[in-house]
C-alpha cells in the first residue's frame, strides 16, 4: 500500500471512531503493513492533518488517537452546546474527582481526610458517569475500596495519560491568571 494512501485511511478511521484509535487496532486493520511502516504513517497522518490549521486536530488521548476540536475554540463550542445539566458535575464531585486523579488509588476515608467532608454521594455520581472505577481493596483493617480514574476520565478531559494533568504549581499559576484576567 502506498504511504500517502495509508495516511489518508488512518485519518478516515480516526474520524469515524467513537473511541481513541489504538496502534493495536490499526495493526488489526492493516495486518500486511509492518509496524515499522505503520507508526511513521500514523505520526505523519496526525502531523499533516494538524498542519492544516483547521478547527480540528488529531491528538494522542487515552492511549490512542482521536480527532477533536482545538482547545482555543472550546469556549465557543461550550456556549453553542450549552452543556446539558446531566453532563455537569457538582463542586463536591469535581473536588472528589481531583483528589482521586492526583492521589489514586485512594479510599473514601482518605478522600474524607483531604476534603474534610463525606464524599459518598460524589463517589456514586463519579462511578455512574464512569469517570472513576474501583481498583481493588486496600490491605488494611476493613479492606476499604480503592478508586482511580478511568479511561473515560482521560477521554472526557482530553488527556493522553495522567502525566498530562497540570502540576499543583501549574494549577496555581492558571488560577492566578484567571483571577487577574
Amino acid at each position: 500500500m502506498e504511504p500517502n494512501e495509508l495516511k489518508r485511511i488512518i485519518q478516515a478511521i480516526i474520524y469515524v471512531a467513537d473511541e481513541p484509535v489504538t496502534v493495536d487496532q490499526l495493526r488489526e486493520v492493516f495486518p500486511e503493513v509492518a509496524i515499522e511502516a505503520l507508526m511513521p504513517a500514523l505520526e505523519e497522518a496526525g502531523a499533516e492533518f494538524n498542519q492544516a490549521q483547521s478547527a480540528l486536530e488529531i491528538r494522542a488521548i487515552a492511549g490512542g488517537y482521536r480527532m477533536s476540536t482545538r482547545p482555543e475554540y472550546h469556549e465557543w463550542i461550550r456556549a453553542y452546546l450549552k452543556t446539558k445539566p446531566s453532563a455537569r458535575l457538582s463542586l463536591a464531585a469535581l473536588e472528589t474527582l481531583s483528589v482521586v486523579a492526583y492521589k489514586q488509588p485512594v479510599t473514601v476515608p482518605e478522600i474524607l481526610a483531604i476534603r474534610g467532608v463525606k464524599s459518598t454521594a460524589a463517589i456514586k455520581t463519579l462511578l455512574e458517569k464512569k469517570l472513576i472505577t474501583p481498583r481493588g481493596r486496600k490491605h488494611v483493617v476493613g479492606r476499604p475500596m480503592l478508586y482511580g480514574t478511568s479511561k473515560e476520565f482521560l477521554v472526557h478531559f482530553g488527556l493522553n495519560d495522567l502525566n498530562d494533568l497540570p502540576t499543583l504549581e501549574e494549577f496555581e499559576e492558571l488560577t492566578k491568571e484567571k483571577d487577574e484576567g
